[in-house]
């Protein structure tokens, strides 16, 4: 969804070359080490480099529901409000957007922070009359355990109870159950746009018909509580979290896994980052450490960062320049590498089969995309990306986020007014100044320095999932 689609910025296979590369700099020792429990400072960095992995997700998500639930009650036309209420866009975000990298431009988002520890809640669905949405449910650890919308459900009315991992209650008649794994819960929905004057007689409505309540006022005229508002929370949430030092980062880390449980298959890696004093209930002390390692645990954030960054341009397989993963975005088991890197660049992504983004930072010679050159990408007759929804392509900075642009074109794809050629191909122009000869219509503004290109197709089509549809090169405008 959103950091407004820096999204976007998913466990999916690595290659044998990645994981080996990864490795090189977090490698995990076998089940049942003693290697750990010693305190030398090789020992030490290692622990600290993978609880840095493993926790980020968490931590991120904790700063970023922080700065979202925090505001006394919900706006119009905002997706932020207080814990367990929905915040509805009524608008596409813009490059002024900074709350979630990669926000998406082709549907209005739906968010709502949920705390399952003291009651359940049930969420209402409206009839979308075939629409497509989804409601993406995220836990603590931005795995994604449930996804409600047109794919998985249908698009008929429904009343879902949100239930934590500690309830054993009973079900009431006509509600259907999803287990959370935690008590923190981000629903992320998305539904469909196509247009501005769609959004306001259609979308508006159907976002109006997502609610929740708590089971102990169902049935009640049940208004929720207004919320405190803490002036000290960061409004950008991801710069925060990648600037946190690393005592603070840990401190924040054991009061998330104490609140929010760690599935018992995380409980290896636990048992080794317990001797720096990483986990729940535990206590970490830097000054337990020498100068030495001190000093070198403070360039581990920007370090891991780094090298993330690095490597999500590896990830997946480089087809035609394009980073494409097909399978695994969503649900990462022990794969905590690769968590992290989507909690890095594109929190809140989906499923696969919900929705695909490949991500393109070259062209076809493998020259890193620059606005100071103008770009193309040629779809053949009947190649448009294969989604059984929608598609389209959207443009980032250098910091995942929209680029501003004269005429506020941030993405652009089949619902656009695109223009196609006689053969019924299409081309569409990529580039910083606005094209001549009619092109306007297919033009996707860029800005003067680097960029990348996030492909979104939602709901593919098998030929995508399968590989056997390949998404062409950018190439250099003269390069045809």
């Amino acid at each position: 969804m959103m950091k407004s689609t820096l999204i976007k910025f998913w466990p999916f296979k690595l290659n044998s070359w990645l994981a080996l590369s990864l490795l090189s700099f977090i490698t995990a020792l076998p089940v049942g080490s003693t290697a750990f429990a010693r305190t030398s400072g090789d020992s030490v960095i290692l622990l600290a480099k993978q609880a840095y992995v493993y926790g980020f997700p968490l931590v991120m998500m904790y700063e970023t529901e922080r700065s979202a639930v925090n505001h006394r009650e919900q706006t119009w036309g905002s997706v932020f409000a207080p814990i367990n209420q929905f915040g509805h866009f009524r608008a596409f975000p813009d490059a002024t957007f900074k709350g979630v990298v990669k926000p998406n431009c082709d549907t209005y988002y739906s968010s709502a922070w949920l705390n399952l520890a003291q009651e359940p809640l049930v969420l209402t669905v409206p009839d979308t009359k075939g629409r497509f949405y989804l409601l993406q449910m995220m836990d603590a650890y931005t795995n994604v355990f449930a996804s409600p919308g047109k794919r998985t459900t249908g698009t008929a009315a429904q009343t879902i109870l949100i239930t934590g991992p500690a309830y054993t209650g009973t079900v009431p008649v006509g509600m259907h159950q999803i287990k959370a794994p935690t008590n923190m819960v981000w629903i992320l929905g998305r539904t469909q746009v196509n247009s501005a004057m769609d959004g306001k007689d259609v979308v508006y409505k159907i976002q109006d018909g997502y609610t929740l309540t708590p089971l102990s006022k169902w049935g009640s005229k049940y208004q929720p509580a207004k919320g405190v508002v803490d002036s000290s929370i960061s409004r950008n949430p991801s710069a925060f979290v990648e600037g946190m030092d690393i005592s603070t980062f840990f401190a924040v880390l054991n009061d998330q896994l104490a609140r929010n449980p760690p599935p018992a298959a995380d409980s290896v890696i636990l048992r080794k980052i317990a001797a720096i004093g990483v986990g729940p209930g535990k206590q970490f002390n830097p000054g337990a450490f020498d100068s030495e390692t001190q000093a070198a645990m403070k360039t581990i954030p920007g370090n891991i960062q780094q090298q993330l960054r690095f490597f999500s341009t590896k990830a997946g397989s480089i087809e035609n320049g394009w980073n494409i993963s097909r399978k695994g975005l969503g649900t990462y088991g022990t794969n905590y590498r690769l968590r992290a890197l989507i909690a890095l660049i594109a929190l809140g992504a989906n499923l696969n089969a919900d929705a695909s983004y490949p991500i393109c930072q070259s062209d076809a010679n493998g020259n890193k995309l620059d606005g100071e050159k103008k770009y193309s990408i040629h779809f053949d007759k009947g190649q448009t990306p294969p989604a059984n929804a929608f598609w389209s392509l959207t443009m980032y900075g250098p910091d995942d986020f929209l680029v501003a642009n004269p005429i506020q074109r941030y993405s652009i794809g089949d619902r656009s007014s695109l223009k196609y050629n006689t053969d019924g191909s299409l081309d569409i122009f990529i580039q910083n100044e606005q094209p001549v000869n009619d092109k306007e219509a297919n033009w996707l503004p860029a800005p003067k320095g680097p960029f990348t290109l996030t492909m979104r197709i939602y709901w593919p089509k098998e030929a995508f999932l399968d590989g056997s549809w390949k998404i062409p090169a950018v190439k250099l405008a003269n390069d045809q």
